[in-house]
């Protein structure tokens, strides 16, 4: 219900643009970005055309973005951007499943795709004759918009198609073996799940769901069940993704809380800081007091 309210009211984009459509809107990028942009999950696909100095935090990767790049953002995935250079330049368009027709006739989800794939890597480098093509795209996107055109929404989803083409092209053919549609459900519910727990906004919010058995259970399907789906749709583990996303999660209340190591491992569902200290230890190579004092610069 909450979802559907807004796609009719318009969904908002990470830089407080309204999307008007509910589904789709473009923009030109040039210098926006001031500071890092809120580690977050968005609402929408986006593919950003970027030209610059950037570092993008993917999940739990950062990923030094320093020559022509598309990169693919996937809504299950939190993110962030964190300019380096003083100018750069691009474009950016963001769209929902419903817009772009991905439950009609054969289409797979963008969740199948190389490009958006949870677990993926979701940026593409360019040369600079590729990133002029792709650039020309969203030049003809914005264009096509800006018509009164009574389908000019369906000339921008071949435009958004071309580009997602022009990427699969830069990428090495190699065979996968399709997960089922059943498998891709199972993992996308998940993964949802997963992410609901997150942010940690209070030392008093613990996780409630820390086992990949807790995650069956809420989700009604056995835990082989459930780690069959994961591992096939992903390639990970379920157990994997539950302890990635708790290391995520612990870097950034170390890094952007002042909140005890004794608070951080109780809100991520530890019963003693202890075993949260071994946790992170045996995941990173260093004890959370290492990484709160490294983040804060206190040495």
């Amino acid at each position: 219900m909450e979802a559907n309210a807004r796609r009719s009211q318009g969904f908002v984009g990470c830089d407080g643009v309204r999307i008007e459509n509910g589904n789709f809107k473009v923009h030109v990028a040039n210098n926006q970005l001031k500071t890092a942009s809120p580690y977050i999950r968005r609402d929408f696909y986006k593919i950003t055309l970027f030209k610059g100095i950037s570092r993008l935090h993917y999940a739990d990767t950062g990923i030094l973005i320093d020559r022509p790049a598309l990169v693919f953002s996937n809504p299950l995935v939190p993110y962030s951007w964190e300019p380096i250079s003083d100018h750069w330049n691009g474009y950016y368009c963001q769209f929902t499943e419903e817009f772009m027709n991905i439950h009609e006739r054969n289409h797979l989800s963008f969740q199948d795709s190389p490009l958006f794939k949870i677990g993926g890597n979701p940026v593409c480098f360019l040369s600079e004759e590729q990133f002029a093509n792709v650039e020309t795209l969203f030049g003809k996107m914005i264009a096509e918009e800006a018509t009164d055109y009574v389908h000019k929404y369906e000339v921008i989803k071949n435009y958004v198609n071309l580009i997602i083409h022009e990427a699969l092209r830069m990428q090495p053919a190699t065979p996968v073996s399709r997960p089922t549609s059943a498998a891709v459900r199972i993992t996308m519910s998940f993964m949802e799940l997963l992410e609901k727990q997150f942010p940690v906004i209070a030392p008093s919010q613990a996780l409630e769901l820390k086992t990949a058995g807790d995650y069956a259970k809420n989700l009604a399907i056995h835990v082989n069940h459930l780690n069959h789906a994961v591992r096939d749709v992903t390639g990970k583990a379920t157990t994997v993704h539950i302890r990635e996303r708790i290391i995520a999660e612990a870097k950034l209340l170390l890094r952007n809380t002042d909140w005890s190591i004794a608070d951080i491992a109780y809100a991520l569902g530890f019963d003693y800081p202890a075993y949260f200290n071994n946790f992170f230890k045996k995941q990173t190579g260093m004890t959370p007091r290492s990484a709160k004092l490294v983040t804060t610069g206190s040495i």
